[in-house]
């Protein structure tokens, strides 16, 4: 051990102290989001993302009525390549989604797939529900030929794609492959396609501030609103008319998402409120909103009751429910303007006693998304109470409260 001189230790004490003063904040701990989320990075072999996530698929793909929840994660990076793509499934109860602040921020070569699903001999994806991509591009790239290559997403609602990048090949929404095909509708917002996004047998779509290159057909009712490339629209008088087209969005709010820093720290980014919108919000700038610490949210899991919940709400932070389902016995209440309350991997809140799941008494920007409500066997009034019908809050347009459920269900 080296031993300074008195001058040189007050002169090394001082370049100490100030070498300490810029020092940058220690790094949180990555937080424990619950055993069914898996956080994948591009350093991992694409042999072992495939494995784990044809496992998660082979289990989900058919699990219509089970408990499983899951989120796939992706952190900032490329997965996958041409030669060697990365081609998965996505059954129900799953959801998939970029840890980037920009969809470009994580890019897949190979394709996330939805397909039929076959009931008496009838193929169909009318059944296709719960189930989500976000945040993220697709560079199109397949192993397989023919109708079983390629982008495919063939749903019926409730499984929404938010933030999205298509490259490389067709969005096709319906699955071609087996007969008769049909499809019920879906959601996309916020998202580019670079080819065609091909309507096929799908009865209905609603289109949200996008952009596309081009919409294949319609059948019963497709709706654009201030999507870039939408179909023009055409009077309701007119017999036949599959299309609605609204040139601009009046008022919409995106949808909260957890990303990651180039430090690798974990924060929910919260869009903004905007108004008379067109096309994606990240395509020409940042989306505009703000990122709050994930060290001010409080993580549950399906273990924590409604009482520990509220406890850590009425401390003042915001609430992440990891993947599975909540069974409650008293309502959870959200009382602070500005909470963000975030569902991960479809996390499900079931009222046991005919309880209401979910109340919100703050007055403005409340901002709920990713969760199911589901009725037990007892009615309950509602599944989710958002203010109180019989008092208008005042002012709440510049900050409104935004609900992006995934689906209620009463079976009662």
């Amino acid at each position: 051990m080296k031993i300074l001189s008195s001058a040189a230790a007050i002169l090394a004490g001082a370049l100490l102290a100030a070498a300490q003063s810029v020092r940058p904040a220690p790094l949180q701990e990555s937080p424990y989001f619950g055993g069914n989320v898996y956080v994948f990075n591009p350093r991992m072999p694409v042999d072992q993302i495939q494995r784990t996530v044809d496992r998660i698929a082979k289990g989900q793909i058919d699990n219509q009525f089970g408990s499983e929840r899951y989120a796939l994660l992706f952190e900032p990076g490329t997965y996958g390549s041409r030669a060697n793509p990365l081609n998965f499934q996505v059954g129900y109860y799953t959801a998939v989604a970029g840890l980037g602040a920009r969809p470009t921020d994580v890019v897949i070569n190979g394709s996330v797939q939805v397909r039929n699903r076959c009931f008496r001999g009838a193929c169909v994806a009318l059944d296709n529900f719960w189930r989500s991509l976000s945040n993220l591009t697709v560079n199109v790239a397949s192993l397989d030929s023919g109708c079983n290559a390629g982008e495919i997403w063939a749903v019926s609602q409730a499984a929404p794609v938010r933030r999205v990048r298509v490259a490389g090949g067709a969005f096709k929404l319906t699955d071609v492959c087996s007969a008769p095909s049909y499809a019920s509708g879906g959601f996309i917002a916020d998202s580019e396609f670079e080819e065609t996004v091909i309507n096929g047998a799908q009865q209905q779509f609603m289109v949200r501030n996008s952009k596309l290159e081009n919409w294949s057909n319609g059948n019963w009712n497709q709706v654009f609103s201030g999507v870039l490339g939408a179909p023009p629209g055409c009077p309701g008088t007119v017999s036949g008319c599959a299309y609605m087209t609204l040139a601009t969005s009046p008022v919409t709010r995106e949808a909260p998402f957890i990303e990651m820093d180039s430090r690798k720290q974990y924060q929910v980014f919260v869009p903004s409120v905007q108004s008379n919108t067109v096309g994606p919000s990240w395509a020409n700038h940042p989306t505009p909103g703000v990122s709050i610490s994930i060290a001010k949210f409080y993580i549950a899991s399906p273990e924590d009751g409604a009482a520990r919940i509220n406890a850590e709400l009425r401390a003042g932070r915001n609430l992440i429910l990891s993947p599975g389902v909540y069974h409650l016995d008293h309502s959870i209440v959200v009382a602070r303007a500005g909470t963000v309350v975030l569902g991960l991997g479809f996390a499900t809140l079931i009222a046991d006693n005919g309880v209401i799941p979910m109340t919100v008494t703050a007055p403005k920007g409340v901002s709920i998304s990713g969760v199911i409500f589901e009725a037990g066997a007892t009615r309950s009034p509602e599944l989710l109470r958002v203010g109180d019908e019989h008092e208008p809050v005042k002012g709440a347009a510049a900050a409104p409260q935004s609900v992006q459920v995934l689906r209620s269900a009463d079976f009662g």
